[in-house]
């Protein structure tokens, strides 16, 4: 191949694909299912979900727990002494597993504190939404406390 053929078949390629990225996708749903984009999150949701993260949370913490897994009466735990035991007759495996001990449990520490992070971000969500419905409600109701129809509210967004 020529070294202008070559030139000819790059410049065909490039007017044929676009430089600008393009995402793969579903089309977009016409039905009444929500498939408008909006995201829609019931305060059930939310609880449920922060709850799970709460049980998750809890349930790493009592599983994942390799420094203090075997505690003797020091409160150091069996993989803490079998690394201690080892450095001291000279094997390298003694601080390698030291080591691997104290980086799990680093690991753990982040993701106990990702769990519990969202267990309360999720129980402050539920309560600020709950407030804020409050508030919206005593904003857009009548003197009475009765609701103010849809029509009216509808003059807020023009």
């Amino acid at each position: 191949m020529a070294w202008d053929e070559w030139e000819q078949l790059k410049a065909e390629a490039a007017q044929r694909r676009s430089t600008q990225m393009q995402l793969n996708q579903l089309p977009a749903e016409r039905s009444g299912s929500g498939g408008g984009g909006d995201l829609v999150v019931n305060q059930d949701d939310l609880g449920t979900v922060g709850h799970e993260a709460f049980l998750l949370c809890e349930g790493l913490r009592r599983e994942a727990d390799v420094a203090g897994a075997g505690a003797n009466k020091d409160g150091v735990g069996s993989t803490t002494q079998a690394a201690t035991s080892l450095k001291s007759h000279n094997f390298a495996m003694g601080g390698a597993l030291e080591t691997t001990v104290e980086i799990w449990t680093s690991q753990v520490k982040s993701v106990l504190q990702a769990c519990a992070h969202i267990s309360n971000h999720l129980d402050y969500s539920k309560k600020l939404h709950a407030s804020e419905d409050a508030k919206v409600a005593a904003v857009i109701s009548r003197d009475d406390g009765s609701a103010v129809p849809v029509s009216e509210i509808s003059k807020y967004f023009k």
